[in-house]
């Protein structure tokens, strides 16, 4: 038989609180702010919405974190909520103690709730210390209240406690600022999108991603609502398409279109693109509206043109470059040039270079080594996936001799690991990777390494060499 703990003296002073469904305000005046989060946790949990109204309306933290008690959206307490606003609002002159400043519906990770629950005793001011309304760039003195949130759609269709929120915001328009940071689109008509943008404050976005594949005349029908973010930080564009119907007037009008917005985001930084066909031919256009330095630049499985390389190259844009990441964009036909003059511009401040499955031969691989060796930063080198020699490797190992910071490096197993057929020979591939492991540790001692072949076809995984070889199952 199992004894249930009692209920600690907190807990039974809540239920007695809460035992008639509502609370009154010269109640809450005398309560000690301590107890509210705990209070509110079990108001919101038995869904005792009178409670909620009035507890939202006494609230003596600047900023309720409502969203991460949203795990399961329930309407009615989130409707609750909105009422107690209303009334909050309503308020001409608000008591001193009311200072909620900031209604948070992200679900954020710091467990700001599970502080307050008896776990530990924190400062008082843990909850105060939360974001705050000068933390938005676009909330003015006369707005009392900022609610925050992510955008994230998805399935088709927005979420009812959303719907909600956007349908109460668009009512009271003046009397709060609906700020959101981060947006994505994993799947929902254009048209539901833009009405969603046309209910939020555009200039508060730092972070978009658009996760779904678009053709570039869906782009193009976004591409205003991209311009009036001025903010923006970083982009990433996933599978976008030119549809083989547009003209090729109509599709360098898009890019056009595209680009321009750049011009108009002072604070852009991280530029992430994947699987995009547009832009080839047409980077430049991107790189000359670009107002602010670039931290990140990662372009993956797209086209892209030896020219597009060299205009990249020498933008003044990425010389405070941090990551650079081509992986899949098949180099082997262009000049190594433009690489190498990249890898010189950003030689002070590149972290992460990823150049997997880019089909760099041996020839280009010598002409660029001299200005890899130069960049003192990188902590993460990944080369996977390209055919190179044994010697090429060695003098890629001795390259990388003056590199303190690398703590991954990433190599491909060496052209001489495979038959004539392409097949992988597994005891040439285990002996040539022990050999540079022993040629790389001669010279330096690595911190994390691997020799990886090339992906089998069959289940996509790559077999690799650190400490002994690994192999994959088909």
């Amino acid at each position: 038989m199992s004894l249930q703990a009692p209920p600690r003296l907190l807990e039974l002073a809540e239920q007695s609180l809460l035992r008639d469904g509502a609370l009154a305000i010269p109640t809450l005046e005398e309560l000690p702010r301590e107890l509210f989060p705990s209070l509110f946790i079990e108001a919101f949990t038995r869904r005792c919405c009178e409670a909620l109204k009035t507890m939202v309306q006494a609230w003596p933290f600047p900023c309720l974190p409502l969203g991460s008690l949203m795990k399961s959206r329930q309407l009615e307490t989130f409707q609750a909520v909105l009422e107690g606003l209303d009334a909050l609002l309503a308020q001409k002159v608000r008591p001193r103690r009311w200072k909620l400043q900031v209604l948070d519906l992200r679900d954020v990770d710091e467990n700001f709730w599970g502080i307050w629950s008896g776990a530990s005793a924190p400062s008082p001011e843990a909850l105060s210390k939360r974001q705050t309304a000068e933390n938005c760039p676009r909330l003015g003195g006369q707005q009392p209240l900022m609610v925050t949130l992510g955008l994230c759609f998805k399935n088709g269709m927005l979420d009812e406690c959303l719907t909600r929120l956007l349908e109460w915001g668009k009512q009271r328009k003046g009397l709060l600022h609906v700020c959101c940071k981060e947006l994505q689109i994993f799947g929902m008509p254009i048209h539901s999108i833009i009405e969603v943008l046309n209910m939020v404050e555009l200039d508060c976005i730092q972070e978009v991603e658009v996760c779904c594949p678009w053709e570039l005349s869906i782009l193009i029908r976004f591409t205003p609502y991209l311009g009036q973010m001025r903010n923006l930080r970083k982009l990433v564009l996933f599978n976008i398409h030119v549809s083989a119907c547009i003209p090729l007037d109509k599709k360098e009008q898009f890019v056009t279109q595209f680009t321009s917005q750049f011009l108009k985001l002072d604070y852009f930084q991280k530029l992430y693109i994947h699987s995009v066909s547009f832009l080839e031919g047409h980077l430049d256009q991107l790189l000359r509206c670009l107002q602010a330095p670039l931290e990140t630049v990662v372009m993956t499985d797209c086209l892209l043109s030896e020219s597009d390389l060299k205009h990249l190259s020498w933008c003044p844009s990425i010389r405070q470059l941090k990551e650079l990441d081509l992986r899949g964009i098949t180099l082997t036909h262009f000049s190594p040039e433009p690489l190498t003059v990249l890898l010189e511009q950003v030689e002070a401040t590149l972290q992460t270079l990823d150049l997997e499955d880019c089909g760099i031969t041996d020839s280009q691989l010598s002409v660029i080594l001299p200005a890899l060796s130069r960049c003192s930063q990188l902590s993460t080198l990944s080369f996977c996936g390209n055919l190179i020699s044994v010697a090429a490797l060695e003098n890629l190992l001795r390259h990388t001799i003056g590199l303190s910071k690398l703590s991954l490096e990433l190599y491909p197993a060496p052209l001489e690991s495979y038959d004539a057929q392409g097949a992988l020979c597994w005891g040439r591939f285990a002996q040539l990777g022990a050999e540079l492991m022993k040629t790389l540790r001669d010279l330096r001692q690595p911190k994390i390494i691997a020799f990886s072949t090339v992906r089998c076809p069959r289940c996509g995984i790559r077999a690799s060499y650190d400490l002994e070889p690994s192999y994959c199952l088909c």
